[in-house]
């Protein structure tokens, strides 16, 4: 080693010797930053649903970012709608997407372009509720999750809800509360496994499937009787970050306890500034008919306007609008901000039809023949 190698000194180490000279008093050593990372730019992935509609899937490589799109051609923000779950399009559209993530710059726009024409009224999206398998079976798991547990769901309701294969007391598997049975139905089923205590489901779409505008159709018969809620409904995907009642709810199909005369079923829309029944609208069956038998419960969802039908949807009978809220202080119309996904359930209780009563038949079941969705 030659005698005075030391005094070859690297750019590097002459850092380290100014900055160990600043920490006994000398000049301040200066640091630098290096710039942010750029968020991965979103992958757009579709897969075939029906009649040329696709169903989307938005990805990024970026852990915790958020991917934020729109179907205009406009440029995505921090305040467009956020990707929670595969969107179902049906429409000419240009999707655009971008991920930011805390800490990184937003990404670059990812874009695609929609040419799919698709004539109105055409059948884009269903759950027939097929089951050859000759023995009940367990609802699509690639569309369907469930909410579980007892606490009231906000309602005072009694019933525990059931996933499939639950099986922690009181919830059985003997006893699935949700199936498709080898009738081509799905059965939601009230159980009363004990005194007082109830079992039900309520399953959902949540992270699975979404959409946004259509004609949206559930073929349904539901039970009559005191303390029972059946429902088939929609909320907005972003109810994980605005929560409930910001997210916006569409009921479609709604009644509690025994058949009247008439009738009926409620048609509903709820959000900021207009919850409970300010903005409910009886359908009363025709002489004869109840909700006990089957009926098509109908939505036809666009831009600005909400409307239900029940077994022709050409003769919705109410409309919702803009202007029915711009009376009522603080409200928000949401159902213009983004994709919602369904849910089925049938409540025991709860502060709408009160508890069940001593004539009250166990089990208890709601069925469903399909679940369709059609372009407006």
């Amino acid at each position: 080693m030659p005698q005075f190698s030391w005094i070859r000194i690297s750019t590097s180490m002459l850092a380290s010797i100014l900055l160990l000279a600043g920490c006994g008093g000398g000049a301040a050593a200066t640091t630098t930053t290096s710039p942010s990372q750029q968020a991965s730019a979103p992958v757009i992935t579709t897969t075939a649903a029906l009649n040329g509609a696709e169903l989307v899937t938005l990805t990024t490589s970026t852990s915790g970012a958020t991917i934020y799109y729109t179907l205009d051609g406009s440029t995505p923000t921090s305040s467009s709608s956020v990707y929670t779950a595969p969107f179902l399009l049906a429409s000419n559209a240009t999707l655009n997407a971008l991920a930011m993530a805390s800490g990184e710059t937003a990404s670059s726009v990812t874009s695609k372009a929609f040419s799919l024409n698709i004539p109105s009224g055409t059948l884009v999206w269903a759950d027939e509720f097929n089951n050859t398998t000759g023995a009940n079976a367990q609802p699509d798991p690639k569309v369907w999750t469930y909410d579980s547990g007892a606490g009231g769901w906000g309602n005072s309701e009694l019933e525990t809800y059931c996933a499939w294969n639950a099986s922690v007391a009181p919830c059985s598997t003997s006893n699935p509360n949700a199936y498709v049975g080898t009738d081509g139905y799905l059965h939601v089923v009230a159980e009363q496994p004990s005194a007082g205590v109830y079992t039900s489901a309520r399953l959902k779409t949540q992270g699975l499937f979404s959409l946004q505008y259509g004609r949206i159709e559930v073929r349904a018969q539901v039970p009559e009787e005191q303390g029972l809620w059946p429902a088939f409904w929609l909320l907005g995907n972003n109810i994980t970050s605005v929560n409930w009642p910001a997210c916006g709810e569409m009921d479609v199909l709604e009644r509690v306890n025994a058949a009247t005369t008439p009738d009926w079923n409620e048609g509903s829309i709820h959000g900021t500034g207009f919850t409970g029944t300010s903005l409910g609208t009886i359908y009363n069956f025709n002489n004869g008919q109840t909700a006990a038998g089957w009926h098509t419960y109908g939505m036809i969802w666009s831009k600005g306007k909400v409307s239900y039908y029940i077994d022709d949807p050409s003769t919705p009978y109410v409309t919702y609008t803009p202007s029915n809220i711009s009376g009522l202080s603080g409200s928000v119309w949401p159902f213009d901000s983004g994709a919602n996904f369904l849910l089925i359930n049938l409540a025991v209780g709860g502060s709408w039809p009160g508890s069940p009563n001593s004539g009250t038949t166990f089990p208890a079941q709601m069925l469903v023949d399909y679940v369709h969705v059609y372009t407006n």
